[in-house]
């Protein structure tokens, strides 16, 4: 008789007044059809940006002790925007033999195909992020160029996010090979 699959579930959502249960309740139908077992969920609720996320070091540190076989993402963007960090999170799950799909997308490591796949979203969830900071960076200089300002320049007050996990001592990708 097959083994049973464990997985893991990663959603992420960029603020925290976004709602991660659409992700999640996609991902829980998929494990089921899938029978997998759901070890755990993950959620974020921190913009794709950061390297620096709670959840997501949780679920590496998880992966690299085997707690799973198999780690579920509803979409690309959710797990990171940046080529270099999603492969490094991809090249941590080969390396511990733990699988990665991610449904909306059709990507599925363990195949080559599906390897080729993610490398491609990968590259295009990148630049649509580079294209989103340009355009930012473009609406604030014609802003300035009208009369407009952004927020002062003077220090603003360190609170939410950042305050809760300041002091949990939150871990970057990076520091994922001294766990």
């Amino acid at each position: 008789m097959k083994k049973q699959k464990r997985c893991a579930i990663y959603a992420r959502v960029s603020t925290e007044e976004q709602n991660p249960q659409i992700q999640i309740d996609e991902l829980k139908t998929i494990s089921s059809q899938q029978n997998y077992m759901v070890f755990d969920i993950y959620v974020d609720k921190v913009s794709g940006t950061k390297s620096s996320r709670p959840e997501l070091m949780r679920l590496l540190k998880d992966a690299k002790n085997k707690r799973f076989d198999v780690v579920l993402c509803y979409k690309l963007d959710r797990l990171g925007r940046s080529l270099q960090h999603l492969i490094k999170i991809i090249s941590y799950f080969q390396k511990w033999d733990v699988d990665f799909i991610c449904t909306s997308q059709n990507i599925d490591t363990t195949t080559s195909s599906g390897r080729l796949v993610f490398h491609i979203f990968a590259a295009i969830a990148e630049f649509e992020r580079e294209l989103i900071s340009e355009r930012t960076k473009l609406g604030m200089k014609k802003a300035k160029n009208v009369g407009k300002r952004g927020k002062d320049k003077k220090k603003r007050k360190k609170g939410g996010y950042y305050l809760r996990y300041q002091k949990k001592g939150s871990m970057e990708i990076d520091d994922l090979d001294l766990i």
